[in-house]
């Protein structure tokens, strides 16, 4: 896996240079978190398509402030895309990361070849106690994610790394990062988003409702859906296989592998 920067915005890549002949997917992580969110797809996934794992600013290895507005993330993502010129790629965000993509899908509606939409919502209401505990407890909120955010038939152990990585994230810019969610609202707008795109739900999770995805499919016109069983908020990490071949037959039906 190759590791690099464009500007202040670090990334993890299955290859590099990209290959010009594969289509690239690149891959958001949702608040407080880390690249390595992605670590199974972006290895995973490579034989099929150039994968790109970023870090959003202030998180992991990317340098800068972590910023509070969703619109705010979506231009950081816009820069990293010119500035490594990365060609009509497919975003696939997870939970604000998928906040994030829609943003993009609104902004520069012909821009992108399809997109993925994981767990997420077009509105991200957070609760107050989420706010609380970051600013009060935040050891104890970092000890409480793998109980709200991954189903309970999950085994802990799949997530050890991740919270590892994501313990490392400011809590102000895990406060930040829950105030653009919380700010977040496209309810409105899904109907003029014309690229392709599928939604990912999880069975299990219990912060992006499964009815969220169902609610997008109804409102965007060209958009599919699939459920990952046995999963939480962290399917990728969860049930990677099944998250993968999702992906991997979307892509194949929109011939794009």
């Amino acid at each position: 896996m190759y590791e690099g920067t464009a500007d202040h915005i670090a990334y993890v890549a299955g290859r590099w240079p990209l290959d010009p002949g594969k289509p690239t997917v690149l891959f958001i992580h949702g608040a407080g978190g880390p690249s390595a969110l992605w670590e199974n797809q972006v290895n995973s996934l490579a034989e099929h398509a150039n994968t790109i794992a970023i870090d959003l600013p202030g998180h992991g290895k990317s340098s800068g402030p972590g910023l509070d507005r969703v619109e705010d993330y979506g231009a950081a993502v816009t820069d990293f895309i010119e500035k490594t010129g990365i060609s009509a790629p497919i975003p696939c965000g997870l939970s604000l990361g998928g906040a994030i993509v829609l943003q993009l899908l609104l902004e520069h509606k012909t821009d992108f070849k399809a997109a993925i939409l994981a767990n997420t919502g077009a509105r991200l209401r957070v609760q107050p106690f989420v706010f609380e505990a970051i600013k009060n407890d935040y050891k104890g909120y970092l000890n409480a994610v793998p109980a709200f955010a991954a189903s309970g038939k999950t085994d802990p152990a799949k997530l050890a790394s991740f919270m590892t990585e994501s313990a490392k994230c400011p809590p102000e810019v895990a406060h930040g990062d829950f105030t653009a969610c919380d700010r977040f609202n496209v309810t409105e707008k899904l109907s003029s988003i014309t690229t392709p795109v599928l939604i990912l739900t999880a069975e299990d999770d219990k912060l992006t409702l499964p009815k969220y995805g169902s609610y997008m499919k109804e409102h965007i016109t060209n958009a599919s859906i699939a459920e990952i069983k046995d999963a939480g908020h962290l399917s990728p990490i969860e049930q990677p296989e099944a998250f993968n071949r999702a992906v991997i037959e979307y892509l194949k039906r929109q011939e794009l592998i």
